[in-house]
């Protein structure tokens, strides 16, 4: 899993311009106690692809969104979502860096809808997401 999302976090930070980002710098034993549940998919084998969540309530609070470099343009990530949704929720939320393109496309194409930006630590702007279930 720490694999996976160096791979996958690399991208991003690559994409939005810092390497400033908690998941890149994540020690193993931190991941572990991260308290989050994860969904991994597997093709032939290989953990492809990730998502982690918080469940409080009737929200899911989505922290971690991986993909393996190796999968992109696959579907993966819209499987992991089609799968939280299977868990029943009123709303999900996610956030992402603002200058992340795919996964801010990603998110749209499936329903959420950009509620605001924050801005954090070294000035890096955070896109923040939220789909409402009916």
């Amino acid at each position: 899993m720490l694999d996976l999302q160096r791979k996958s976090y690399k991208i991003e930070a690559e994409l939005i311009g810092t390497d400033e980002i908690p998941p890149l710098k994540e020690t193993f034993e931190q991941l572990q106690e991260c308290g989050e549940t994860f969904i991994g998919c597997y093709i032939e084998g290989r953990l492809a692809g990730a998502v982690s969540f918080k469940k409080e309530g009737e929200v899911i609070d989505i922290h971690r969104m991986m993909v393996h470099p190796d999968f992109f343009r696959r579907g993966i990530a819209r499987k992991l979502i089609a799968k939280l949704e299977q868990i029943g929720c009123s709303e999900m939320i996610v956030s992402t860096g603002a200058a992340n393109t795919p996964a801010l496309n990603l998110y749209q194409k499936l329903g959420f809808e950009r509620k605001h930006d924050s801005v954090v630590g070294n000035g890096l702007v955070i896109a923040n997401f939220k789909k409402e279930r009916i």
